[in-house]
């Protein structure tokens, strides 16, 4: 009897170890080119690997679709989600949670931006309708589950033309990432898209855009976009208060280095409350079951 206890509390404590020290490992949304991806979260790795005292590993996906199915099938325990990306991971992964968002995503927006001399600039850029003179023309969206990218520009569109994009356009298509988008419209191979601001104006910043080519025509009211989510069984893997550790750790960012390649000033809480308005988007327009 007291062997059979003996081994029974050896494998105990070594099943427990062994799922302790399992890697936490974290993927994020492809929404700009694969080097910029691969340069900022590697050293979102490092840190967190530092800060948390546990082997920290980040993995790419093709996909903000893969991102969501890594997430629901613990190939992944955390992710920087889009706003949609977020919210459909959270429905698919019972007691998942947002956990922290930049200063800047509770007020995102998208830009319209149009190839030189293909949209008049009818209205100011902030003003509350876009151009008219977008209308017959070619569009593309960036992926299918953006929410910068596809959500919240395709809702203004059906809002202001009460009709669907391939009513109110020539033709449209999915560029896959906002970095497509910018010079799929540059060149002229659309002459309309929609974009995350954040990477327009990194890209301005860096020299990529030739403004000569490619202009924002209007700009959507603000919405609530990027976020990190954690799978709802961190604890019960990790250790009890693992979660609010990950999550103290992402706010106490304070590398420029790190910040600078998302970019956001820091990082701030964030709760699953937060996405309710991308929620109900998602479900208006089709793309969530209601």
């Amino acid at each position: 009897m007291i062997k059979r206890t003996l081994i029974a509390t050896i494998l105990f404590f070594t099943i427990n170890t062994v799922a302790t020290a399992k890697p936490f490992v974290f993927t994020a949304i492809p929404d700009q080119d694969e080097t910029a991806l691969k340069e900022r979260f590697d050293k979102v790795a490092v840190y967190l690997s530092k800060a948390l005292d546990h082997e920290v590993k980040f993995v790419p996906v093709k996909s903000y679709a893969a991102s969501v199915t890594a997430f629901r099938n613990d190939d992944v325990q955390l992710a920087w989600f889009g706003g949609l990306s977020g919210v459909r991971a959270r429905l698919l992964s019972e007691g998942s949670q947002a956990i922290a968002q930049g200063a800047e995503d509770p007020t995102f927006k998208s830009y319209f931006i149009a190839h030189t001399g293909v949209v008049s600039k009818d209205n100011d850029s902030k003003s509350e309708k876009m151009p008219k003179s977008i209308l017959n023309k070619t569009f593309t969206f960036g992926s299918k589950g953006s929410t910068s990218g596809r959500l919240m520009p395709e809702y203004h569109l059906r809002k202001q033309f009460n009709k669907a994009p391939e009513k109110i356009f020539e033709k449209v298509g999915f560029s896959g990432n906002h970095s497509r988008t910018i010079a799929l419209v540059q060149s002229g191979a659309y002459q309309v898209g929609a974009v995350n601001y954040k990477v327009w104006e990194r890209e301005l910043s860096e020299g990529k855009i030739d403004t000569d080519k490619v202009s924002v025509v209007w700009e959507t009211p603000d919405y609530p976009d990027y976020q990190w989510s954690i799978r709802g069984d961190a604890d019960k893997v990790y250790g009890e208060g693992f979660t609010a550790k990950v999550t103290q750790a992402l706010i106490d960012i304070k590398d420029k280095s790190i910040l600078d390649a998302f970019p956001r000033s820091g990082f701030i809480p964030a709760s699953n409350a937060d996405f309710q308005p991308v929620l109900d988007v998602a479900k208006e327009i089709g793309l969530i079951d209601q």
